[in-house]
């Protein structure tokens, strides 16, 4: 890795988009329900919401509690380490996969940031990702 990256070109140029194995689901879990603790630890990530806590659950997970819904999701990380104050890049990566109708949630974290997209689409996303970078280069 050759440093936080800022500017939008090249966080563009040098996210080499990856699609992670498996499927993923995001589900909703009602505070105070017993199983927080084990489905937490078992969840890629977790956010306290007003209404409930939302986790994103491996399927195996999410289908073993009966969480799992209807909407399988594939995770792709954007590989650059782009800094928490960069400009753009979610923009640029949401714009582009909504241009192709495909639904897309985003999810920063401290080194990388993670696109979400529908299971059945994923090899499609990461190709559109690619080009996207090959032309911010």
């Amino acid at each position: 890795m050759s440093g936080i990256k800022r500017d939008l070109g090249a966080m563009l140029t040098g996210m080499t988009p990856e699609p992670v194995p498996g499927v993923v689901h995001f589900c909703k879990l009602a505070y105070g329900d017993p199983r927080a603790g084990e489905l937490a630890a078992a969840a890629l990530c977790t956010f306290r919401e007003r209404e409930d806590l939302t986790l994103i659950l491996p399927e195996a997970a999410a289908q073993e509690a009966g969480l799992a819904g209807d909407q399988p999701m594939a995770q792709i990380t954007l590989g650059v380490y782009s800094s928490l104050e960069g400009v753009g890049l979610t923009a640029a990566v949401a714009s582009a996969l909504a241009e192709a109708g495909i639904a897309c949630n985003m999810v920063a974290a401290h080194h990388h940031d993670h696109a979400f997209v529908p299971a059945s689409r994923v090899d499609e996303a990461v190709a559109l990702l690619q080009k996207l970078s090959n032309a911010a280069g």
